[in-house]
């Protein structure tokens, strides 16, 4: 092509406004940016630059596959989203290489563009400038708790931006605070993702069997999630057996699954990135008979969640009815963790959000109105059984804990 059209990325670029696919409507994202604002002022920052996509998609809608996390040193990891307290719009920044992509899933009207490395942070920079954003005494934001920009990174994006007389102070309790309440079409896409975590335990419930292998188990659960409209979670999948079973962190292997051998599957089904966590505990074959009766007596307490959470509720209050139900029934000195956290919009390589809740709570620890939770009973197993997993998702909603999940909160034991 003739340098008096341009090349053919140039030509492309300056056409290429494709069909957008927002996981909600434009007005959410106005609401949440509004909402953002009201948190900035509150603590005192004038200028917040996101970085984590978790952030960045909460705020704009964007999403990708890879976010220059741990690649090369060449490739820094500089894009984000900027928000102004004083200004009802924002300033998107992204690679020339994502361009198309911003336009597809962001609600971003305005975008700019540079390319790799030191020239997008110089971009970043000189926009912000140009749009009288970042001047001598400006409060900058940044997410301090995030993985992205690494410390290297995060440490020459903060020089750059100290160079202009800004000060940066750490942004990531009001940014996280500000996604734990749930607006309602989020919480409909929670319970989409419920669905589609349903359909992947079903999964796993009818692969698991003698002879098959853990990740023959993780693939019927990766396809049967995927049919059902299902996206990769922020944590790979774990399916457990054996001794393995106590391993509640391993990945799927090789390992062929025994007959009698205790099998943990946790899946998380994503719709539109919103998660929604559930693990079961199945036996491939009839188990020891006290085995059997100890995974039983786990699942017991799903009552007491159920009346004990609530908006306002102390989570103290809870942990103490949880610890005296579990040692009612012998199982509270054999837990690996009795509790759970937030979830929500996640990328790999997590899926468990800020707010956390279990014994070693803060004291004045409460509960809110439309948060989206899971909880956890894990304990270990007699007869070197390895242990059981009992994971839900519930939100808090105004008279209670609503417990999402089609698939029963019992143990499942297969033919062996």
């Amino acid at each position: 092509m003739s340098a008096e059209h341009g090349s053919h990325a140039e030509a492309f670029l300056a056409a290429a406004f494709p069909e957008q696919e927002l996981g909600f409507s434009r007005g959410e994202y106005l609401r949440r940016h509004r909402e953002l604002r009201s948190a900035m002022v509150a603590s005192g920052i004038d200028l917040l630059y996101l970085t984590s996509p978790e952030a960045i998609c909460w705020a704009t809608g964007y999403q990708a596959e890879w976010y220059h996390g741990q690649a090369s040193t060449r490739w820094p990891a500089y894009s984000g989203v900027a928000i102004h307290a004083d200004y009802d719009y924002w300033l998107h920044f992204e690679t020339e290489d994502e361009a198309v992509l911003a336009r597809i899933t962001s609600a971003s009207e305005i975008i700019h563009l540079g390319g790799d490395g030191q020239d997008l942070l110089d971009t970043v920079i000189r926009e912000l400038r140009v749009a009288g954003w970042l001047r001598p005494g400006v409060v900058v934001g940044f997410e301090l708790a995030s993985y992205r920009p690494n410390r290297l990174q995060s440490e020459h994006m903060q020089a750059a931006f100290e160079s202009c007389d800004a000060r940066v102070v750490d942004a990531t309790t009001p940014v996280r605070a500000a996604r734990r309440v749930k607006s309602p079409q989020e919480l409909a896409h929670v319970r989409t993702a419920q669905r589609i975590a349903d359909i992947g335990m079903a999964a796993a419930r009818d692969a698991i069997a003698p002879g098959v292998s853990e990740l023959d188990v993780y693939a019927e659960i990766v396809y049967a999630m995927a049919r059902a409209g299902g996206e990769n979670p922020g944590i790979t999948m774990p399916v457990a057996s054996g001794v393995k079973s106590a391993c509640v962190h391993g990945l799927a292997s090789r390992r062929k699954i025994m007959p009698g051998d205790i099998v943990n599957v946790d899946v998380s089904g994503v719709y539109h990135r919103y998660h929604a966590n559930m693990a079961r505990t199945f036996s491939a074959g009839e188990p020891h008979p006290e085995v059997r009766d100890y995974i039983e007596r786990s699942f017991g307490a799903l009552d007491i969640v159920r009346e004990s959470v609530a908006p306002g509720a102390p989570v103290k209050d809870l942990i103490a009815r949880l610890q005296d139900y579990y040692e009612s029934q012998g199982l509270w000195e054999n837990r690996w963790w009795v509790g759970g956290y937030e979830l929500g919009i996640a990328f790999p390589p997590d899926w468990v959000g800020e707010f956390v809740y279990d014994e070693t709570s803060p004291e004045d620890a409460v509960f809110l109105e439309n948060e989206v939770l899971n909880y956890e009973a894990n304990f270990y197993l007699p007869k070197h059984a390895g242990l059981t997993m009992g994971i839900n998702t519930l939100i808090v909603g105004a008279e209670g804990a609503e417990f999402l999940q089609s698939t029963p909160a019992e143990f499942c034991v297969l033919d062996g």
